[in-house]
Formats: structure tokens, C-alpha cells, sequence
């Protein structure tokens, strides 16, 4: 990112409207507030969410910080890490965040996030504890690979240690949520 502001400032205006109508549909999914009709129609807007993630993936690799600005590289991040019904997308987006984390170009607590997902969404434990599951009983970290040497992997990708970002995401549904009144939803530790 240049100090004039994003290459596409276009494309940045884009990926942060829609990361932003899709963050208040998943409150409202996530609150129960929902009926049928608006399900459907929440269930529509993110797969269209997708298709123009893909589209922008296949136009410019990951829109990272020179391309569109941080907080459209997060927008980015947000949609890829929701488009839990696309894993191959899901898959292809994190090779691709990764690469631009290799050029300075985005952040690795984002592909923590966005590899962890991948792995919870493909029935694997994690790697970096980022995903947790909120249900009637509280926040559950999903299963995670080798939980004694959890805190040092999280360290290496610049995220503190685990009872650290548990609390912040439990501070955070305690604030947000009616535990007792959400269904079962997979949640990323805020990066």
C-alpha cells in the first residue's frame, strides 16, 4: 500500500460493504433472529459473497494490504473464513493468503485463522486453537493437534496463548450472544 491509499480503492470499497452486510446477517443468524425466508436469502448473499471473493482471487491472488488497504485485506480474510460451504474455495483461498503473508503483503494471524478453519471444516484438528464451537453450554475449542505444544505454535504466528483468546472470545459472546438461545456455530478468535 502505497501512502495515496490502496491500488483499488474500488475493490477495497467492495470487499468491506460486503464483509460488513455478512458480519450483521451472522449476528442475526447466530442470535436465532432469523426466520425461513431470511435464512434463505442470508444463505443466497453468501454465496454470492464467494463468487465475487473467487472472482477477485482469480483477477489479483489474495487482495492484500497494497492492493486494497488493511482493512479490506481483513474484509477479504472474513468472507474466505466464512465461506464454510465452499471448502475447496476455502482450501485455495488459504494457499493464496499465505503466499501474500510470504510477501509482507497480509497478516499470518489471518491464515492461522483461515488454515484452522479449512482443517475444522475437513474433520481434522486444528493447528492453531483459533476456532471455537458455541453451544447451549459455553465456548468449546475444537479439536486441536498436540494441545501440549499449543501456545508455542500459537506464538510463532503472533497470537497469545490459548486461555488468553478463549477468554476474549468468551468475554466477547457473553457481550454479543444468549448462549442458551444460539444453536451450534464455529467461532475465529478476532484477528
Amino acid at each position: 500500500m502505497t501512502a495515496a491509499g490502496p491500488l483499488r480503492p474500488d475493490l477495497a470499497r467492495e470487499l468491506i460493504d460486503r464483509a460488513t452486510k455478512a458480519a450483521a446477517r451472522r449476528a442475526k443468524r447466530v442470535r436465532n433472529q432469523l426466520d425461513a425466508v431470511q435464512l434463505g436469502q442470508d444463505r443466497h448473499a453468501e454465496h454470492a459473497d464467494t463468487k465475487v471473493l473467487r472472482r477477485v482471487l482469480a483477477e489479483h491472488d489474495w487482495p492484500g494490504h497494497r492492493l486494497v488497504g488493511i482493512e479490506a485485506a481483513r474484509a477479504a480474510w472474513s468472507l474466505a473464513l466464512h465461506a464454510d460451504d465452499d471448502a475447496d474455495f476455502q482450501r485455495a483461498a488459504t494457499t493464496l493468503l499465505e503466499r501474500a503473508v510470504q510477501a509482507g503483503d497480509a497478516r499470518v494471524q489471518h491464515w492461522a485463522h483461515l488454515f484452522d478453519r479449512t482443517l475444522v471444516n475437513s474433520g481434522r484438528p486444528q493447528e492453531f486453537g483459533t476456532q471455537q464451537l458455541l453451544t447451549t453450554n459455553g465456548v468449546e475449542l475444537c479439536p486441536v493437534r498436540a494441545p501440549g505444544s499449543l501456545d508455542q505454535r500459537r506464538a510463532t504466528v503472533g497470537l497469545s496463548p490459548i486461555a488468553t483468546g478463549l477468554e476474549k472470545v468468551r468475554l466477547r459472546c457473553a457481550q454479543d450472544h444468549q448462549v442458551g438461545d444460539c444453536s451450534t456455530v464455529v467461532l475465529a478468535e478476532v484477528a
